[in-house]
């Protein structure tokens, strides 16, 4: 960008947006700050999702940067475009995951369609990840900082939204980021990074789910079909998971940790089993659709490429077929672990992330 320009930034009251927000201004740009209410938590309990703070801390990096702070109220937005979204999986059985919608369709999609009817030339957010253009079109790359990379959020963008996105953050550390908040003061240059969702609250998910969904009770059974305990409800488990299953102690079974192998619906029966390494649990074809590519769709399959089903995953050698229109099947060339209907996999070459789609 070589004149300043009007970017607005996602201030979420945390240390990155914070610092993204400065980075900006010190580039000379017209900055204003925007905190997006999504979700309305006037029912909640604020120690779960603390928005009041989020918000003061928010303004008071704007006040300390001297800019602009507007807060917008896209709750109406996400409940249709993601949260329905969201009870409409869990009913299916799957595990979707919110943040990875929410980026496509509120901070990349009605937070930047707010931008515009401002007048703001981008929109910017604390992700750490990198857009750059190569050849007219936009290409999402992994963060410098690996152990922070958040590309496999940001996997649904397309070339309109990355057009007009900004991510100042991508080239550096979180320690450098952590690091720049202190030299500059910022009250929140120590704040913990959030995890879990927001409007759940990782402590009472059981509790919210069934708030808007029927959980109905069955048996835990083995892979032979033994019955073992029971469950409180399909919607509360996902593949891999060991906690909460509450059926330890078996007679004349030997003592070993269980863990949810998959989920039978029509029978309403959790399928269990014992031991983290249960070859019940891995796999090395998934299926995928709802595929979506951050640039142009390859040409050829089959393709050789990398891809992760997890967040915190290394990228793992794969290869994808083309099986049907939208349908994709992936062989790893190992097995992975606890794969999850309704979790996204993404689709990496080196540092581009080229996409990805809903496991199946």
């Amino acid at each position: 960008m070589s004149s300043p320009k009007h970017i607005i930034v996602g201030m979420s009251g945390g240390v990155d947006s914070s610092v993204a927000a400065l980075l900006l201004k010190e580039q000379g740009h017209r900055v204003t700050g925007v905190f997006m209410k999504n979700w309305e938590e006037e029912e909640m309990d604020p120690s779960y999702c603390p928005a009041s703070k989020d918000m003061a801390d928010a303004q008071a990096v704007c006040d300390q940067l001297g800019i602009e702070l507007h807060r917008i109220n896209f709750s109406a937005e996400y409940w249709e475009r993601v949260f329905t979204h969201f009870l409409q999986e869990y009913q299916r059985g799957r595990t979707p995951n919110p943040d990875i919608l929410c980026n496509k369709e509120i901070k990349f999609k009605a937070f930047l369609d707010y931008a515009k009817q401002q007048g703001a030339d981008y929109i910017a957010t604390g992700h750490y990840a990198r857009i750059v253009q190569q050849e007219g079109k936009f290409q999402l790359l992994k963060g410098v900082d690996t152990s922070k990379d958040q590309s496999y959020f940001l996997y649904l963008l397309n070339q309109a939204q990355l057009a007009h996105s900004l991510l100042p953050l991508g080239a550096l550390t979180k320690q450098t980021v952590r690091h720049i908040a202190h030299q500059v003061k910022f009250k929140n240059h120590a704040k913990k990074d959030s995890t879990g969702i927001c409007f759940i609250g990782e402590r009472k998910f059981k509790k919210f789910l069934s708030d808007y969904l029927p959980a109905q009770p069955g048996d835990i059974i083995t892979s032979e079909g033994k019955v073992i305990g029971r469950h409180e409800g399909l919607i509360f488990y996902t593949i891999g998971q060991r906690q909460g299953l509450k059926i330890g102690g078996q007679k004349n079974v030997p003592e070993a940790p269980w863990y949810v192998a998959a989920k039978n619906l029509t029978k309403n029966t959790l399928i269990v089993v014992q031991g983290h390494d249960h070859p019940l649990l891995y796999t090395q074809t998934l299926l995928t659709n709802q595929v979506h590519w951050v640039n142009a769709r390859p040409q050829i399959f089959p393709l050789k490429i990398y891809a992760k089903t997890r967040y915190r995953q290394a990228d793992q050698a794969c290869m994808i077929h083309c099986i049907d229109e939208g349908l994709y099947r992936i062989d790893f060339a190992e097995p992975q672990r606890a794969i999850t209907p309704g979790q996204s996999v993404v689709f990496y070459a080196d540092n581009a992330c080229l996409g990805g789609g809903i496991i199946i």
